[in-house]
């Protein structure tokens, strides 16, 4: 399963950038899990990496700042019994988390200011509130 890994279109890591290692696994499978190194942890230097360009990398490198150690994100998949299924989801984690990294910021929110007539239709709905709360009080003449 030595294939580049497509992020995007235009970001693809080759095989070469991806390090894989393998360990036993935990959870369901009986004697199968004592027996086999199914867990996959795939890890990908994205502070050295020459296939990233450097403008997307520092945007990477900020975003994925709390998941990375020393510039390496890993992803650990353990959840099939089977080492080829969780190569498979540990090669889709990664490409969506660096996907993620990668999408471009949403654009900045400009602050506006409400319409007159909101501000009036506002007001009025406060006072008609008000009158609503001054109708329930209990006058002292009664």
């Amino acid at each position: 399963m030595a294939e580049d890994l497509t992020v995007t279109g235009m970001l693809v890591i080759p095989a070469s950038e991806l390090r894989e290692r393998f360990s036993r696994s935990s959870g369901p499978g009986g004697q199968h899990v004592n027996t086999t190194d199914s867990r996959v942890e795939l890890s990908f230097d994205l502070a050295g990496s020459p296939s990233v360009p450097e403008w997307l990398r520092t945007r990477m490198l900020e975003r994925l700042a709390a998941r990375l150690v020393n510039g390496v994100i890993t992803v650990a998949a353990s959840e099939e019994r089977a080492q080829l299924r969780n190569r498979a989801t540990a090669r889709e984690r990664l490409a969506s988390i660096l996907r993620d990294a990668a999408a471009a910021p949403l654009p900045v929110r400009r602050a506006t200011k409400p319409s007159r007539g909101a501000e009036e239709r506002r007001i009025a709905a406060k006072k008609r509130r008000g009158i609503t709360k001054r109708n329930r009080r209990i006058s002292p003449d009664d």
